[in-house]
């Protein structure tokens, strides 16, 4: 039995993981392409600099940021995830029983 929980929150802590860094990577792209589009309409530098600026530190931030909550989550694994299998399992037997 609690093999089979232990089974369930490293399936489940890995499938946030991936989503959280597949969002990253997804960000990455639209920033990417967002910042091409625009850097071919404007022509001050200084303009450039503050949106190559600003897309590195929208990058930069909000990858430390799933970086850091996925070292929580893995920290915090037992906790965040028993308790999300408790409450599926409930709702599981509950959806049964009518």
């Amino acid at each position: 039995m609690r093999n089979n929980i232990d089974k369930r929150m490293n399936e489940m802590y890995l499938r946030d993981c991936f989503m959280a860094w597949f969002d990253v990577a997804l960000l990455c792209a639209v920033v990417i392409f967002v910042l091409a589009s625009i850097l071919s309409i404007v022509q001050e530098p200084n303009i450039r600099l503050v949106l190559y600026v600003a897309s590195a530190m929208l990058l930069l931030f909000n990858s430390a940021s799933v970086f850091a909550m996925t070292r929580h989550f893995k920290e915090d694994k037992e906790f965040i995830y028993s308790l999300d299998i408790k409450h599926l399992d409930l709702n599981r037997a509950a959806k049964k029983q009518h």
